[in-house]
């Protein structure tokens, strides 16, 4: 599978596209020959979130539809966090305003910052996204891993197993563990857990 693909389907195990969504989207509607892909499951490349599709009209109609880009397509499926409001600070930064509750030490110790209180929330927010950087990455790609597997590997065997070896960070145990899965399903929960990992002779 590439490494700039937005998202891989399967059927019975096995994978029958991957790649960008809307190609993707294509070459399901292709294969299951009707607008619902019930047999055919697919999947976020990145975050292994299940995607159902709409697979309905042309060729013309399904690829303009799932034509943006990734994470545009990907919003649709994740709830929304609510609150969110366009501010009128910097329009370029993308500035967002959002409620932040805080105790009064908490502002009195902000409005003292140069800058005054957004500038410095922004500062603090920034060191601790450097600072998590490779926690928060690896937390992100276990979960990752971890839906795909529930989706996919739910009742196969050594899927309990597989599992804690996957958030224990074993990527040994966890390659022995999905070496008799279906090479398709094994190869991409390899790929979403351990990405750094050799490639496993089979």
């Amino acid at each position: 599978m590439s490494a700039s693909s937005d998202a891989i389907a399967f059927e019975s195990g096995k994978r029958i596209a991957s790649g960008p969504l809307a190609d993707v989207a294509l070459a399901v509607r292709r294969h299951a020959g009707q607008a619902v892909h019930d047999s055919v499951q697919i999947f976020d490349a990145v975050s292994g979130r299940l995607l159902h599709l709409d697979l309905r009209g042309s060729d013309k109609d399904i690829s303009a539809r799932y034509a943006a880009r990734r994470d545009e397509i990907l919003a649709s499926f994740v709830p929304d966090s609510g609150g969110t409001q366009r501010g009128p600070g910097r329009p370029k930064l993308g500035v967002v305003a959002r409620e932040v509750t805080l105790l009064p030490r908490h502002w009195d110790w902000l409005a003292a910052q140069p800058g005054g209180a957004s500038v410095a929330l922004r500062k603090l927010v920034e060191e601790a996204r450097k600072t998590h950087e490779q926690s928060d990455n690896l937390r992100a790609r276990q979960e990752a891993a971890y839906r795909f597997l529930s989706a996919m590997a739910g009742d196969w065997r050594n899927f309990e197993e597989s599992t804690r070896a996957l958030f224990a960070g074993d990527a040994e145990r966890f390659g022995d563990l999905t070496e008799s899965w279906p090479p398709d399903v094994r190869d991409h929960a390899r790929q979403l857990a351990f990405p750094a990992a050799s490639p496993r002779k089979t």
